[in-house]
């Protein structure tokens, strides 16, 4: 037990948290981080009454780092407004008697957390006192940025402490100074994407920055990548190896889906390069299937008005892109793979990471390679989405000019925050997919560049699994915010482009549950 108490005061100073001063009584709050686990983590407050009165109720504030947010709390009453927390006393413990002390729990995500700023107890400082110097303001919280014609619009929640105004910033230029909480910034061309932060200001200097937020103004023209797809479509990945799944010949693949993604296109020794071949397990499995038959069904298909691309990476791909030759030589080889088989794009599942700045590089000159109709899909994890400041999100939106849309898999997360920033939702649930959706939608990428990836059955993931119509219903409440959980996004999404599901074999498992009962629910939106 004492062990224990040494770690906390340690825990406390490390954090730069100040402890009740012994030259005056006072009521006071302390901090503690009781554990960090990487991805997560656990504090705990406790309010200690000093005085000789008794404390009538107690209200502590303080702020979170960006990037971090509390997902649950204990014992105590909860608010938010932005990166500024509220934790007031329970109902059933509306008073501390002198000398008597109580605590509250919390935890939130991610892990390595820094600790809180700012803290106050019924407006005093935590650490005793009566006079607080106000400093600097807090940070403004949930910056959105909406995109119109030649203009960006932000608005974003109020900065805890005493503010005079706010600064805009695109990097570290101010664009606009205000002094409420909105600006538009104007005089912007046609399909621009911008990249812009806020800070709070008054006499003791500016706040840390907001969260990013990005938006891109209107002109786009989305009609040429992934040209031929239906406005609302369903995507399906093909397994090229053996697995418990069904084995199945691309001739196999129904008319329900509009874009067979083929999994997957392997890396070489040589960084970058992409080689694929039918694999010979599955060749075997089949009869007899040959190379030659294969790209007979990939032309039939493409004759049926499907799109067929190549899925680059899985769960365990190894491709790498991490500079300008590498990124070459992945333009190269996709390229001569697309040539070879009649494939229409690529698709980029690299689930062990990637580098935002080559691969948009490398995908740019595939482009460069293959035209205008090049479809570029992207399937990154959940936990790969949750800020603009991620790689696979910073290459969404350095490629949103070409890309046709992100499949975001909505499966082996374990629980995740949303757009709103107050929750983990667990996954399996509508929520989890609208909260989840809403973050990429909030922040940069159109409707028609977001859809839903699911697992098609059990078996085909070890979490996230949700019946067909959960699927469904998530694409009504972010297309028209009916039929939605306790989560409702900030607006409608009409736009929204469809669902994908790992994958047609486990669909054919489960026989065709999933593409018969989402594909059709598709063609009705």
């Amino acid at each position: 037990m004492k062990v224990r108490v040494i770690v906390v005061a340690l825990a406390t100073l490390a954090l730069g948290l100040t402890a009740p001063p012994a030259q005056a009584a006072s009521a006071t709050a302390t901090f503690a981080k009781v554990s960090d686990w990487g991805t997560g983590f656990e504090g705990k407050v406790t309010v200690t009454n000093g005085t000789s009165s008794p404390m009538n109720g107690w209200n502590v504030q303080f702020d979170l780092p960006a990037g971090h947010a509390i997902a649950s709390a204990w014992d105590a009453a909860q608010s938010r407004n932005g990166q500024h927390y509220t934790f007031t006393n329970p109902s059933w413990a509306p008073s501390l008697g002198p000398g008597a002390s109580a605590s509250f729990g919390f935890t939130g995500s991610p892990g390595d957390f820094p600790g809180i700023t700012g803290c106050t107890l019924n407006g005093a400082p935590c650490g005793g006192g009566t006079d607080p110097d106000p400093g600097v303001p807090g940070r403004p919280g949930r910056l959105t940025a909406t995109g119109g014609t030649g203009a960006i619009t932000l608005t974003w929640t109020a900065a805890s402490g005493s503010v005079d105004g706010y600064r805009l910033y695109e990097g570290s230029a101010v664009k606009a100074a205000v002094s409420g909480t909105t600006a538009t910034i104007t005089g912007l061309g046609a399909c621009e994407t911008r990249t812009y932060t806020v800070r709070a200001h008054n006499g003791a200097g500016e706040s840390a920055p907001s969260d990013p937020a990005t938006a891109t103004t209107a002109g786009c023209d989305p009609g040429e990548p992934g040209e031929g797809l239906p406005d609302h479509f369903l995507t399906g990945y093909w397994h090229n190896f053996v697995n418990q799944a069904a084995e199945l010949r691309l001739s196999a693949v129904p008319d329900e889906y509009d874009l067979i993604a083929i999994a997957f296109g392997e890396a070489t020794a040589t960084p970058g390069e992409v080689v694929f071949g039918l694999d010979p397990g599955l060749a075997t499995a089949l009869g007899g299937y040959t190379d030659a038959q294969f790209t007979s069904d990939v032309r039939a298909l493409k004759q049926r008005g499907k799109k067929v691309i190549l899925s680059v990476g899985g769960e365990a791909g190894r491709v790498r892109v991490a500079d300008a030759a590498a990124a070459t030589r992945f333009a190269d080889s996709v390229y001569g793979i697309m040539t070879a088989y009649g494939f229409d794009g690529v698709d980029i599942d690299l689930e062990n990471g990637l580098d935002a700045t080559y691969m948009a590089q490398a995908l740019r000159a595939l482009r460069a390679k293959a035209g205008a109709g090049l479809i570029i899909t992207m399937a990154p994890q959940s936990i790969d989405m949750q800020s603009t400041g991620m790689e696979y999100f910073k290459l969404a939106l350095s490629i949103k000019d070409i890309l046709t849309v992100v499949h975001m898999q909505y499966y082996n997360s374990g629980s995740m925050l949303g757009c709103d920033r107050t929750w983990a939702y667990s996954q399996g649930s509508v929520d989890f997919l609208t909260a989840l959706a809403c973050i990429q939608l909030e922040n940069g990428l159109r409707p028609d560049q977001v859809s839903l990836g699911l697992p098609a059955g059990p078996g085909a993931a070890g979490g996230g699994v949700v019946a067909p119509a959960v699927v469904n219903q998530a694409l009504d409440c972010l297309a028209t915010r009916t039929r939605c959980g306790s989560f409702v996004p900030p607006r409608a999404y009409p736009g929204i482009r469809g669902a994908m599901t790992w994958s047609i074999n486990w669909d054919a498992t489960h026989n065709w549950n999933f593409s018969k009962t989402v594909k059709t629910h598709l063609q009705g939106m």
